[in-house]
C-alpha cells in the first residue's frame, strides 16, 4: 500500500517544485524589467566611431527590417505590427523632439542592453552593426523631419 502512494507523492512534490521555480523566475524577470533604467554619463557621452555610409545603412536596414520594425515600424514611426497586441507605447522617431536630447551613446546603450520589453542586441549584433543601427535611427529621424518640413511648405 505504501508503494502505491510513493509514486504519486513524488510526482506531486516534483510538480510543485517546478511550479514554484517557474514563478520565482517570472518574478525575478518582472523585477528586472521594472528596475530603474539608468544610463551612466560615460555611456551617454560615447561618440559614434562609425561614419554613416550607404553600405552600413543597408546592413542596418536589413537587421531593422526583421528585428525592429515589428515594434518601431518600417519608417521609425512607432506603428509596428505588434505595438497594439503587446500594449507598447512607442515614439515616432520622425518627430524632431523625440530624439533631440538623446545622444548616440544613449541609443547605442539601449540597443546593446535593451529596455523594457525590447531585447538586448549586445550578444547578437557586432559593435559596428549596432553603431550602424544608431546611424539608421538618426537617418530615419532626419528623413522624417525633412518630409514634415516639405509638407508644411506652401507650394505655388
Amino acid at each position: 500500500m505504501r508503494r502505491s502512494f510513493l509514486l504519486p507523492s513524488v510526482v506531486l512534490f516534483a510538480s510543485l517544485g517546478v511550479t514554484w521555480a517557474g514563478q520565482d523566475a517570472q518574478e525575478n524577470s518582472d523585477k528586472s524589467k521594472t528596475a530603474d533604467y539608468k544610463i551612466t554619463p560615460e555611456d551617454a557621452a560615447r561618440v559614434n566611431p562609425v561614419k554613416s555610409s550607404p553600405e552600413g545603412l543597408a546592413e542596418a536596414r536589413k537587421v531593422f527590417g526583421y528585428d525592429c520594425a515589428m515594434c518601431h515600424g518600417d519608417k521609425g514611426d512607432g506603428k509596428g505590427d505588434v505595438v497594439e497586441s503587446m500594449k507598447l507605447t512607442m515614439h515616432d522617431w520622425r518627430e524632431r523632439a523625440t530624439l533631440a536630447n538623446v545622444t548616440d551613446g544613449e541609443i547605442f546603450y539601449i540597443l546593446t542592453k535593451g529596455k523594457g520589453k525590447m531585447m538586448a542586441e549586445g550578444d547578437r549584433l557586432s559593435e559596428k552593426l549596432r553603431w550602424n543601427m544608431v546611424n539608421l535611427v538618426r537617418a530615419m529621424a532626419a528623413k522624417g523631419g525633412e518630409q514634415k518640413s516639405a509638407a508644411a511648405t506652401p507650394t505655388r
